[in-house]
């Protein structure tokens, strides 16, 4: 994955984890924003495939499939114990510079992933060029 690319005109990137993560919540304090088998595809109910998107329930800032579906591909390079480091008033942590497992990070779950693997905050490793038929990705706008 390239750090930035050009969409329709625009420079946009990759999300971050923490910008995915407060996306997704949309303001509400829960490991998600709503009764799962409402809001999220797993491996409980999507019958091992990838769904077309917007066929549950969104989120408060109408946001569709933040939890489950596909696990979402994240800017930020992984690190298993990184996140700890930042407890204590950072927002909006960017993420290791680098990775000793050459991984980014993915969020959110997918339909290959359980039911407690979808929630908000749910974090793994997936390293690039590595292809997988449950991996996403959210793109922001750069200034």
């Amino acid at each position: 994955m390239r750090s930035k690319a050009t969409f329709l005109g625009r420079s946009s990137r990759a999300e971050s984890r923490s910008q995915g993560c407060h996306r997704c919540r949309a303001g509400v304090d829960k490991a998600t924003y709503g009764e799962l088998d409402q809001i999220g595809w797993n491996f409980d109910n999507a019958n091992l495939t990838t769904h077309s998107v917007g066929q549950k329930e969104p989120n408060a800032l109408g946001f569709y499939d933040m939890i489950g579906n596909v696990n979402e591909w994240c800017q930020d390079w992984y690190e298993g114990d990184y996140y700890k480091s930042c407890e204590g008033g950072v927002v909006d942590p960017s993420g290791p510079a680098q990775s000793e497992l050459g991984a980014r990070v993915r969020r959110g779950g997918g339909w290959v992933g359980y039911a407690n693997l979808c929630r908000a905050s749910s974090r793994n490793a997936h390293a690039p060029g590595n292809p997988s038929n449950n991996i996403g990705c959210r793109f922001a706008r750069t200034p």
